[in-house]
């Protein structure tokens, strides 16, 4: 951690050094923050007021997605073409609006933009498809997922393979990465993602408003995001954007200059660099120096 120090000593001592004539004091702070007070009193139970409040780098966003065209239709794996009537749009998908880095408030063009693309693409379509035979049981998968994960009867609850995967991917797959911490990592995760399929417990068998399920669930796509990000940190050795790798500290176009794709497969999850930025609009890649 390091600290913010928003005590009103702090501030006004700074105020002073500035010549500023004018001072604060704590409920001119709290006026000032309130919600950084509130989080501060529920979560960490410290005053800002009183005592410097401790920050650190948190992942709020993640770049890659669903691959998606312009019109937001999916892109099929490997193969570049459309899937016919399927849609993404917002933070599920991948447009690549933002390269290896987005820049904050950025998401708004996600949403915004891709979102009306979408809605109108979709009616668009609505309008000349047919309905197509659906699969005896369509969600018949997803069911069985859900009632394995409703019945586990193991040792494991899933709060505590949640703070592991968190303590793992923030000490080594945080704001600067190296390959034996990467690795590490991988072989962490890939330890919980087998207790989390043979030796959960959830206590709540419910089928009304069950939040034990609907967080044990949540941390299996967790899991298997916290996979795809490490793998996909390893295979990429150069530091691109928000991807930066203390042992391959420059960028190299000549091999990297690509989308990382991850491909589920029997045997665990695939990646592979077959999908070529596209450059035709006229931007080059331009070193990051901020």
């Amino acid at each position: 951690y390091v600290h913010l120090d928003v005590r009103p000593e702090t501030v006004n001592r700074y105020l002073a050094e500035a010549c500023e004539d004018r001072r604060v004091d704590a409920d001119y702070i709290l006026s000032k923050l309130p919600d950084i007070t509130d989080f501060c009193h529920t979560y960490l139970g410290i005053d800002p007021t009183k005592s410097p409040i401790p920050i650190q780098p948190t992942a709020h966003y993640g770049m890659g997605g669903i691959p998606t065209n312009l019109d937001a239709a999916v892109i099929s794996a490997g193969t570049g073409t459309v899937v016919p009537g399927l849609y993404a749009a917002g933070e599920v998908a991948c447009v690549s609006v933002h390269g290896a880095n987005r820049l904050g408030t950025n998401s708004l063009t996600d949403l915004i933009v891709f979102g009306r693309k979408a809605g109108k693409a979709m009616a668009d379509y609505a309008r000349q498809a047919d309905f197509v035979p659906l699969p005896a049981d369509p969600a018949g998968p997803i069911v069985a997922e859900i009632e394995r994960i409703r019945k586990s009867s193991g040792k494991t609850k899933p709060y505590m393979i949640r703070q592991e995967m968190q303590k793992v991917m923030m000490d080594h797959v945080s704001v600067f990465r190296e390959a034996p911490g990467l690795q590490k990592a991988l072989d962490t995760v890939r330890e919980l993602k087998s207790r989390f399929q043979n030796d959960l417990a959830i206590e709540d068998r419910g089928m009304r408003f069950n939040t034990d399920l609907l967080e044990a669930w949540e941390l299996g796509c967790m899991l298997d995001l916290a996979e795809i990000t490490t793998l996909s940190a390893i295979e990429r050795k150069e530091s691109r954007g928000g991807h930066s790798r203390e042992d391959y500290p420059k960028r190299d176009d000549v091999n990297f200059l690509v989308h990382t794709m991850a491909y589920p497969e029997k045997g665990g999850i695939r990646i592979a660099h077959d999908r070529a930025v596209d450059l035709s609009l006229g931007y080059q890649p331009a070193e990051r120096v901020y």
